[in-house]
């Protein structure tokens, strides 16, 4: 009878426990539920770099922060994969609907080559170039009052490839790293001359004159697109320098387009030159909706250790420090001390001497936004490892992630900072413009769901679910990962990573963290939301596991 009585006595101690933890750590919620976006107010047509989420779907879902439609060409004519988009049929789009938008972002490399993979052979002409020149100014000359914004992005480093030789591609970078590092020497040594010249001779001729033209060509064509913007024909000119390092020839072009960018006296509001290719959209989109109120942000930088911004971050050919300058550059803005600022921009770049810092960088970022600081919140590591991140620590010390300005961990350093600093301005113009409780309840539902949709590819999908999902197909016999035959096994492919976000999501969303009430204020409004549900849906755009097309759905609750 007692063992009966005991047992009792547990069950109902359990009970008591699990009741208690989950008032304590999920609390019923109430409030008016949330289901609008901000209203539609303005248009912008986009050419995108790829077709590739980060290029056109970051782009899209940004912009409904906003209450702006982004118009996108049909996927028909857009590039997959290897297979380049329609550029005739591109440009004939774009002339056909433009009319209409108050703006128009346009990649470069799309309609010239069918996107940026494509770009990477260069197979069209510079009579392709010339012909594209010439519809850029027939597009202003019709439309001389919608604003046109162009970006292109430099060659890599790594040679195209079709050229496949592993010592041809071997030499090329030694050969492109070299000729580099004897163009800015005061005096190069005969050593380097001798071997620069060694390195000419074993290279195939064919292959030295493709690998050069490349660069030759694309010097030729952005001369020719920063005069159209020193004419007038384009708004603005963003050239990207794509995976970069700190010698090659990308960067000695680099160079030769900044003097002439200094000769023809342009201001960096009309060309600009930057690190990073697939974010430069997005900062556009940032840049254009600060521009329409006539906003200049003030952003400060705060980094999680003294080594951060002198950091080079690995595909990159600059500090996080100067990237996260330019990319306030590229966005309109000013960097402002944190005081002055309108939000502090974050960056965390983590390695295995830092990795015990984490916790006192968590509780640093909590603080500050339980003071009523704005934070945008970049979240790197130096081998892009799960354990390098922030997040985890600010899941566990209850800090409100909706209170976020924004928040980036994906791929290199320069798409990491310009999501985030541009996500952070298209939020902060709009929460600016907000007038009404209603208005302020559609934003706060278009940003949470933004973050939610970073979250879990930024976390979850690239720093964890991507290793298990490539082992699983390693292991099936799928050696490439980057190069899967999905006629044969995206079901499967698509259904375990479909199950594992779905698990990921679940778990996250019942966190403290995830549902802490976020007060929003504009200048005539006020409201407290808080986050209810997160479901999702995902699947690999491309025949490839590097990127995942993501749409979030987020239940939100005003209270």
């Amino acid at each position: 009878m007692k063992r009966r009585y005991s047992a009792a006595l547990l069950a109902v101690i359990l009970c008591v426990l699990i009741a208690a933890y989950n008032i304590i750590y999920h609390p019923v919620q109430s409030g008016v539920p949330v289901t609008s976006f901000p209203k539609v107010t303005h248009r912008i047509l986009l050419v995108p770099l790829d077709s590739r989420p980060p290029c056109r779907t970051f782009v899209i879902d940004a912009a409904r922060i906003a209450g702006c439609e982004i118009v996108t060409p049909p996927t028909e004519i857009l590039d997959y994969y290897s297979q380049p988009g329609e550029t005739e049929a591109l440009q004939k789009w774009t002339m056909e609907n433009i009319a209409g938008c108050d703006a128009a972002i346009l990649s470069i490399d799309q309609l010239l080559h069918g996107g940026l993979l494509a770009s990477r052979e260069a197979k069209k002409t510079s009579e392709d170039a010339d012909r594209l020149i010439a519809f850029l100014n027939s597009l202003h000359t019709a439309y001389p009052a919608i604003p046109l914004y162009a970006f292109n992005i430099l060659p890599r480093i790594l040679p195209p490839d079709s050229i496949d030789g592993r010592d041809e591609k071997k030499y090329l970078m030694e050969y492109s790293r070299l000729a580099d590092r004897i163009d800015i020497a005061t005096a190069p040594s005969e050593d380097e001359l001798g071997e620069l010249e060694w390195l000419r001779s074993v290279i195939p001729p064919e292959s030295l004159r493709r690998y050069d033209l490349l660069f030759s060509e694309n010097a030729r064509l952005n001369k020719r697109l920063i005069e159209l913007a020193a004419g007038g024909a384009l708004n603005r000119l963003v050239i990207g320098q794509d995976d970069g390092e700190r010698y090659g020839i990308p960067n000695r072009e680099k160079r030769e387009l900044i003097r002439h960018i200094k000769t023809l006296k342009l201001s960096d509001e009309k060309v600009f030159l930057t690190f990073g290719a697939d974010e430069i959209a997005l900062s556009l989109l940032a840049y254009i909706e600060a521009q329409r109120d006539g906003f200049s942000p003030g952003i400060s930088i705060k980094c999680n250790s003294e080594a951060t911004p002198w950091r080079i971050m690995p595909y990159m050919a600059a500090t996080m420090e100067n990237t996260a300058q330019e990319k306030i550059i590229l966005v309109g803005g000013r960097h402002t001390s944190e005081a002055a600022s309108d939000f502090t921009l974050y960056l965390s770049a983590n390695d295995r001497e830092t990795l015990s810092s984490r916790r006192k960088n968590s509780d640093e970022i909590k603080t500050a936004i339980d003071n009523g600081k704005h934070i945008a919140l970049v979240d790197l590591g130096f081998e892009f490892r799960g354990d390098e991140a922030l997040l985890p620590f600010l899941t566990k010390n209850g800090t409100p992630l909706h209170a976020l300005y924004s928040y980036a961990g994906w791929n290199t350093a320069s798409n990491a900072i310009g999501t985030a600093v541009a996500q952070a301005v298209i939020f902060e113009t709009a929460r600016r413009r907000a007038e009404s409780p209603e208005e302020l309840a559609a934003l706060a539902h278009a940003q949470f769901t933004y973050l939610d949709q970073r979250f879990l590819e930024d976390y979850f999908y690239l720093k964890d679910i991507i290793d298990s999902v490539n082992f699983s197909l390693i292991r099936a016999g799928y050696v490439n990962t980057s190069d899967l035959d999905l006629d044969h096994n995206s079901r499967w492919a698509n259904a375990m990573l479909q199950r594992a976000m779905r698990l990921r999501a679940e778990s996250f969303s019942g966190s403290y963290a995830w549902r802490a009430p976020v007060e929003l204020h504009s200048e005539n409004s006020f409201g407290t939301f808080s986050a209810h549900r997160l479901s999702q849906d995902s699947w690999f755009p491309w025949p490839r596991t590097f990127e995942i097309m993501l749409q979030a759905k987020t239940e939100l609750l005003q209270k």
